[in-house]
């Protein structure tokens, strides 16, 4: 089901640095010793719980993992389920819950550490254990292919000289990527974010057809879970909010069109509290493997994703640094 919120609120994240440290591919592990052995053979009963709803970046990127896990016979018949609600808190609540369950793992990012908190989850992300850090993206400026704004400057102008009027859709809660993307925006723009009229959906799945529907001015999310359409040319990328143009995207960056801004999302997959050494590093080990194969080097291409690749300690602290900068963010925003 869809959850709609308009929200008007100040831009105090603006400035404030939310994307992934030390951004771009580091191909490397932890060495933490969690996952100094292989699985000794496919991983069985592997389950990835995404916690919004079918269609949008997480349940695509944990598709895509699954299908190159058992592709390569790295785990058989991995099993994906969605358990949508509350912008992934329900979902956070079940992994938090589910302690030393060593099948279970969920995918999750950037918007379930926010709405942890905006939606007062008594479930945290630094409850559970983080396996790795998969992947980033840059958002994207979309607007459906019947919009008036045919380039980023003329939403730029309308949006200046009307901010309320424009509605703004993003498939993620208060606090996550979608949302924080447009309101740094409007502050790189010298836009009163109190007139910003944010609209949250539960994910890109939802997001797709007010964008198809021209039920939202523009939309603010991450241009790989549009793909098909934007080739299809029913949605068009205005601006893209990384330090490069996206591969097959005709879209300029945001900074190459006079905005002073880049702003980058993150994905990544944890387990359960309280699971054993031996399963974590089973886990890990199997995504290390995951990683190096050149089918997911051919995802990360095809879905316009960064490689990002962290492990065991090392995305343990940047998931424990991530979750104290949403919160300082979010009080200041008094949404926490």
């Amino acid at each position: 089901m869809r959850q709609i919120r308009a929200l008007r609120i100040a831009a105090v994240a603006a400035g404030i640095a939310l994307m992934a440290t030390g951004c771009g591919a580091t191909g490397k592990s932890s060495t933490d010793g969690a996952s100094s052995g292989a699985p000794a053979g496919p991983l069985t009963g592997l389950q990835i719980m995404v916690p919004n709803t079918a269609g949008g970046g997480y349940d695509t990127t944990a598709r895509v993992a699954a299908k190159v896990l058992e592709d390569e016979k790295i785990a058989t018949n991995p099993e994906v389920f969605n358990l949508a609600g509350a912008g992934g808190t329900v979902g956070l609540a079940r992994i938090v819950n589910e302690k030393g369950n060593g099948d279970l793992t969920m995918l999750m990012g950037l918007g379930v550490v926010g709405a942890s908190y905006t939606n007062k989850s008594e479930s945290k992300l630094t409850a559970t254990t983080p396996l790795a850090r998969l992947i980033e993206e840059p958002g994207a400026i979309m607007v459906n292919k019947d919009s008036p704004y045919k380039t980023i400057d003329d939403l730029v102008r309308a949006w200046k000289a009307d901010p309320g009027s424009i509605s703004v859709g993003g498939g993620s809660s208060p606090g996550g990527p979608d949302h924080l993307l447009p309101m740094q925006l409007a502050g790189a723009l010298g836009i009163d974010a109190t007139k910003v009229n944010f609209v949250s959906y539960d994910g890109g799945g939802d997001l797709l057809p007010a964008i198809l529907g021209n039920k939202v001015g523009f939309a603010a999310s991450g241009a790989g879970e549009y793909l098909k359409q934007i080739e299809s040319g029913a949605v068009r990328v205005l601006a893209t909010s990384g330090e490069k143009r996206l591969d097959g995207v005709d879209a300029p960056t945001l900074k190459e069109s006079n905005i002073d801004l880049v702003f980058t999302n993150w994905r990544g997959i944890v387990a359960p509290p309280g699971i054993t050494d031996a399963d974590k590093a089973k886990l890990i080990a199997a995504l290390e493997k995951m990683h190096g194969t050149a089918a997911w080097k051919e995802a990360l291409k095809t879905n316009s994703w960064s490689d990002a690749f962290i492990t065991g300690a090392e995305f343990e602290t940047f998931l424990t640094e991530q979750d104290k900068r949403v919160a300082d963010v979010l009080t200041k925003l008094g949404l926490a």
